[in-house]
């Protein structure tokens, strides 16, 4: 204890000197202000001062800016023979008083306030010693938090323990990484099996993959199996306003980082900082902040050269085609691990991790929920079970049921449901034909999916219908047919709105885009056009992960783009008239599908798979026109 209190000597003691410096500060600047007794006269209007000249009561005068100060004559007994007033813009005052005989001269000019003078030399350097002590104060007592601490790093240090530790056992539907990345944690535990052989461990691993898929939750399984320190910091927290910043907390990093090894940086996002500086992928250089953040990075993955104590550089980033060459020669980030989409069974896995956190009841089948969840990422996943849980408690239940996982899939693939919106009868049943078709050509049409359900209920932002359908296996390729197909299916629903009601809504907008689309890849991207041959006519753009991004036409000459054009126009129109003969060939269970929607709004299960049974592909369908 007594240690303690003589620590805490020389803060009291600068706090002492801290509060006798400010009441010195502050007695100086209101003694200023305080008024001087001694030195007030009377006050009187301008207008009184002027009757008292013409009248010859002014003997002498003193004039200043801020007021005149004068001497009267005759004054009475007891009454003060100094008066003062206010003067005005009155260019005729000199005349006057010269003309009455009255003695006037400017004032003598003001002797400087010793106060006023001490206070403008003191108190600036008083206050500015009292602002650079509290910041230093801060400084020592605030560690990485301090208000001159720019130059620390951000990251936030992850120990595992029993009860926050992650492993591998709780990531799934990613078993090719994991394995990749077993190797790193065996290093980690034993590095000098690999030092023995002579065996050289990547120093830096670059997880890629399309958001959610579990980049983060992995490296924090790679710490948690081997047991070391884990920091985590985002690309973007490297940059700051200040020039210098973030090369500044690389180092500070890389530095705290050695002291804690074995362990391991995960640096999310590298992007952020890590993008190419020749200009090439579309990235355009030119942030000098940046360059030097990515050249400190750089400069630090160089100087890890121990094996006894290693320290692994783990990266995630959504776009790798963006990266700088510098990052990825070996030595740096030369291992690239994919983190992609799981499959079918990687989607079964996760779900039974997520599961196991919620209440399910009994009966609930995972398998169909992972059937009917092709290309959802594990965080979709993860938010899917979420999202049942909450709809359970929502009905007050106390266990999720498969109805609430289905109705989760719906809301994610198609949006909330929007009772509100009433639609209008006419309206109504144009959506119900639409949906319907949808469903007729859908259902005959090949490419390995089966119409689950038909509704005219409102979702989402612009869907006043919608018509599910679920992959019946896992297809990672589509041939010629298929994509056909899916674009007869996509042009069924305003088939139907031609053959029913002799014209065609606005509904079909989206299903006219996604079938223009799928049409411009097969002939631009995938060569299946007979006349152009199996040549690539767009340029692949964007991001492979993130999507978006258009794929620019290739330079051609005006006869190849004509060609590309009809092409495509024949794609569509033989899609189109495809779906208008399966829809006269059954037109009758149209019309039979049409009405008991409208009664019930929403079809699927075995009443919709009895329906679709009897549908038929007319002969005639197959050899359409174009």
């Amino acid at each position: 204890m007594a240690l303690r209190q003589d620590d805490n000597r020389p803060n009291r003691r600068f706090g002492i000197i801290n509060l006798v410096l400010i009441g010195f500060g502050v007695l100086l600047l209101f003694s200023n202000f305080l008024p001087n007794t001694g030195a007030q006269v009377p006050r009187v209007p301008y207008s009184l001062f002027i009757d008292q000249v013409n009248d010859g009561h002014v003997k002498r005068a003193y004039i200043t800016q801020d007021q005149i100060r004068y001497e009267i004559t005759d004054a009475e007994e007891g009454a003060p023979s100094v008066l003062a007033t206010t003067p005005i813009f009155d260019m005729e005052l000199p005349q006057r008083l010269e003309q009455k005989g009255v003695e006037f001269a400017a004032a003598p000019p003001k002797r400087p306030n010793f106060f006023t003078t001490l206070l403008s030399w003191v108190v600036p350097p008083l206050i500015f010693i009292l602002v650079l002590q509290f910041f230093a104060r801060r400084q020592m007592g605030g560690g990485a938090q301090g208000a001159l601490s720019f130059t620390k790093s951000k990251a936030k240090v992850y120990v595992p323990d029993e009860e926050s530790r992650v492993t591998f056992a709780d990531v799934a539907g990613v078993d090719e990484a994991k394995t990749e990345l077993n190797e790193i944690v065996d290093f980690l535990k034993n590095p000098e099996r690999y030092a023995a052989i002579g065996a050289r461990i990547p120093k830096g691993v670059l997880l890629v993959g399309p958001p959610g898929t579990g980049k983060t939750l992995l490296s924090k399984a790679v710490a948690g199996e081997a047991g070391v320190p884990f920091f985590i910091i985002s690309g973007s927290e490297f940059v700051e306003l200040f020039v210098g910043a973030g090369a500044a907390r690389v180092r500070d990093l890389f530095e705290e980082a050695k002291k804690k090894a074995p362990c391991i940086i995960f640096i999310d996002e590298l992007d952020a900082i890590g993008k190419s500086r020749s200009g090439s992928m579309g990235v355009v250089g030119g942030n000098d902040e940046r360059e030097q953040t990515l050249n400190q990075l750089l400069t630090e993955m160089d100087g890890f050269t121990g094996q006894d104590k290693p320290v692994i550089v783990l990266a995630a980033t959504n776009q790798p085609e963006t990266l700088d060459a510098a990052l990825l020669r070996p030595g740096r980030f030369d291992r690239q691990v994919l983190v992609d989409r799981p499959d079918l069974s990687g989607r079964k896995k996760i779900l039974d991790i997520y599961a196991n956190k919620v209440k399910l009841a009994e009966g609930v089948d995972l398998d169909k929920i992972a059937q009917a969840t092709s290309g959802f990422a594990g965080a979709d996943l993860a938010n899917l079970v979420n999202e049942g849980a909450l709809l359970a408690a929502r009905a007050y239940r106390t266990t999720v049921e498969q109805k609430d996982l289905n109705e989760a899939i719906e809301r994610v693939v198609a949006g909330l449901e929007k009772k509100s919106r009433v639609l209008q009868p006419d309206e109504k049943k144009v959506v119900a034909y639409h949906e319907v078709g949808h469903a007729i050509v859908g259902h005959l049409m090949p490419g390995g999916s089966k119409v689950a359900k038909i509704s005219i209920v409102p979702r989402g932002m612009a869907a006043l219908g919608y018509t599910l359908q679920l992959p019946t296996e896992e297809r990672f390729l589509n041939s010629k047919e298929d994509l056909e197909g899916q674009i007869a299916t996509l042009l069924g629903g305003r088939s139907a709105e031609e053959i029913v009601f002799g014209e065609v809504t606005t509904g079909a907008a989206n299903d006219l885009q996604r079938a223009t689309d799928i049409a411009e890849q097969m002939v631009g991207t995938y060569g299946m056009s007979d006349t152009l041959g199996p040549l690539a006519y767009d340029k692949q753009g964007g991001s492979r992960f993130l999507g978006g991004g258009s794929n620019p036409r290739r330079s051609v000459s005006d006869a190849t783009a004509q060609a590309i054009d009809k092409e495509v126009r024949g794609l569509v129109d033989r899609a189109h008239n495809r779906a208008l003969a399966i829809l006269h060939g059954n037109r009758a269970l149209l019309e039979d599908i049409a009405s008991k929607i409208l009664d019930k709004e929403v079809i699927e299960g075995d009443d919709l798979k009895d329906l679709l049974a009897s549908s038929t592909l007319p002969s005639e369908a197959m050899l359409a026109p174009v």
